[in-house]
Order: structure tokens, then C-alpha cells, then sequence
């Protein structure tokens, strides 16, 4: 078995743990979006697809352990163990920890690398195909009324659509885009 598949089992695996923050839903409406649209950008702009495929697995793994808070820092620092229980190269695991700690939109870090990039674009991609993930975040974890569910995820979907850096993401996500805009007017 090669390592990204082992990598995603491992994160399978955890998701399916009642001590799972948000059970199993994330596995299938989130890390395999991510993993699906790094995949697609790393065969159009390169990069080290096998980096890229690892963090697109292992970067909201922090989350699912520990919780949402600080989750690209213990998600760090989860990946760093496990690949290195595995035997991964050290230098590549300082990529794969440093397309973790960049991801997240929020936090407006500089991303220094393709890899970095493609992932956090990634990332934002798959916000666009589980708006319904979206909702329940609002609704469920974040207690707002279905109004301020709607308000919030239209802003969200507008500023990950503003986040995109790459001209092909914008082009690919920009009629699922739109769509929304109207559903959510």
C-alpha cells in the first residue's frame, strides 16, 4: 500500500471514532473533495502531487482529534507523527506540515510554495460542492437562526470565491458560484 493511501485510511479511521469532533460526515463531504480538487490542480499546475495528496488528506486532521481551534497547528503536528511512523522523508514532511499550517484562508498566511497554494485552493474548492456542510456548521455548531445561517453562508461562499488565485479555479467553481448567489438572494 503507498503512503497516501495509508494516509487516508488513517484519516478515515479516525473520523469513524466516537471521539471524532464531527463524526464521520467530514471524511466523505470534505477530505475527499479537498484530496479530489489537490489532485486536479496538481495534475494541471504541478508541484509535488505526492506533498500535495498527503496535506489534502491530513490538513483538517487537527480538527477532527482536538477540535476546530488552532486545528492547522495540531493537525501539524499529527501529520508529523504519523509520517514519521511511516518512515515518510523529513524533508517532506516539513512540506506536507507547512501546506497544513498554511491552509486556512482565515489566517491570511503567506503561502511560499505550489504546494502550499494548491492545497489551500483546494480547500476553498470543496466549500462549493457541500454547501449543505456549510449549513449544518451554521445551524448545528454555531447555533444561528436559519436567517443568519443563509446571511453567513452567502459571505462565506463570497470570500472563499475571492480567496481563489488561480484563474482555472475561478473558472471552475465560478457557475456553482453564481448558482448560490441566486439560491441565497
Amino acid at each position: 500500500m503507498n503512503i497516501v493511501q495509508e494516509i487516508k485510511n488513517f484519516v478515515e479511521t479516525e473520523c469513524q471514532k466516537p471521539s471524532s469532533k464531527y463524526g464521520y460526515e467530514p471524511f466523505i463531504f470534505h477530505f475527499t473533495l479537498v484530496a479530489e480538487y489537490a489532485e486536479k490542480l496538481a495534475d494541471e499546475l504541478g508541484g509535488d502531487k505526492e506533498v500535495i495528496l498527503l496535506a489534502a488528506w491530513l490538513h483538517d486532521i487537527g480538527s477532527i482529534i482536538y477540535g476546530r481551534e488552532d486545528h492547522q497547528i495540531t493537525g501539524a503536528k499529527v501529520a508529523e507523527d504519523k509520517l514519521k511512523e511511516l518512515n515518510y522523508s523529513q524533508e517532506k514532511i516539513e512540506l506536507v506540515k507547512l501546506c497544513i499550517l498554511n491552509h486556512r484562508g482565515s489566517k491570511n498566511n503567506i503561502r511560499q510554495s505550489l504546494e502550499e497554494q494548491i492545497l489551500a485552493e483546494a480547500d476553498v474548492l470543496s466549500n462549493f460542492s457541500n454547501i449543505s456542510g456549510i449549513f449544518k456548521a451554521a445551524l448545528v455548531y454555531e447555533n444561528k437562526s436559519q436567517g443568519e445561517a443563509r446571511d453567513s453562508v452567502k459571505r462565506k461562499l463570497t470570500n472563499k470565491y475571492n480567496q481563489l488565485q488561480f484563474e482555472s479555479s475561478r473558472k471552475l467553481i465560478k457557475p456553482k458560484y453564481e448558482a448560490a448567489m441566486i439560491l441565497l438572494a
